[in-house]
């Protein structure tokens, strides 16, 4: 079963509100009127309402308007991002969204190219994905022999030697540095795995998205391109690295910004 945390989060908010408030506007006054006092003690339902309702609601506006964290659960975006990274997604850089609705009710701006957005699977939209934005709508993206073209242009890619874990282990892929606008990041090449190749021209409102760790990326290239309203946020930071099955805590990550 898919736990909705937005719904969750809405509907406890909205039963705390909904419960101190009546009880504060008209059975809090017939509990005072019946004891004789202002000194009536709450029932227990209404004083946790009214303790939580509060805590609630500064979580809810938080999560759902400014910053939601997220767990990185696989190698999709290596070496940018790394299994077992807690990042922050800034919420209001593609729009302002109610919560369970998704839909926007304050326009404050679109993906620029190079971003690493999150957004919800288009196959699964109860499924939250993160890459990185390689097409803006009416692009023309070819992918060729691990070679990027955007709008019939070369990316360049400076090789940067090969991939190392973060414990030092040497591994089968390359790094390349790559630029897409004025954003500079790395990609994983591995020579000898095969990526799905081919051309994609991205209809409006709809965005081309690629893992940086091309070889090793269920992305735009098998399942097509992601509609403006699926956008989430913006990823920007890394707050936590805690790999359970592997490294550990990785210090050197904590508090690193998202290129």
């Amino acid at each position: 079963m898919d736990f909705d945390v937005a719904f969750v989060l809405v509907a406890a908010t909205v039963v705390a509100g909904v419960v101190w408030g009546v009880d504060a506007l008209i059975f809090s006054r017939q509990r005072r009127m019946a004891e004789g006092t202002r000194d009536v003690k709450e029932p227990v339902i209404v004083e946790y309402a009214r303790s939580f309702f509060p805590v609630l609601l500064v979580v809810l506006v938080l999560r759902s308007f400014i910053i939601e964290p997220f767990r990185i659960p696989s190698g999709s975006m290596m070496p940018t991002l790394l299994v077992g990274d807690f990042i922050l997604v800034n919420k209001f850089s593609y729009g302002i969204r109610w919560p369970v609705l998704n839909t926007k009710f304050v326009d404050t701006g679109a993906p620029a190219r190079g971003d690493v957005a999150v957004f919800r699977y288009p196959r699964q939209p109860d499924l939250d994905y993160i890459k990185r934005v390689i097409g803006l709508p009416g692009d023309h993206i070819a992918y060729y022999n691990k070679t990027l073209f955007i709008n019939g242009e070369e990316v360049p890619l400076a090789q940067a030697g090969s991939y190392r874990t973060p414990s030092g282990m040497p591994g089968s892929a390359i790094v390349y540095g790559e630029a897409l606008g004025d954003v500079n990041h790395n990609v994983l090449i591995t020579p000898a795995k095969y990526g799905l190749e081919g051309e994609w021209i991205v209809p409006d409102g709809h965005f081309f998205v690629m893992g940086d760790n091309r070889d090793n990326s269920n992305d735009g290239r098998y399942w097509g391109y992601v509609p403006e309203d699926h956008l989430v946020g913006r990823a920007f930071m890394i707050w936590m690295n805690w790999d359970w099955g592997g490294e550990g805590i990785l210090w050197t990550r904590i508090g690193s910004f998202i290129n």
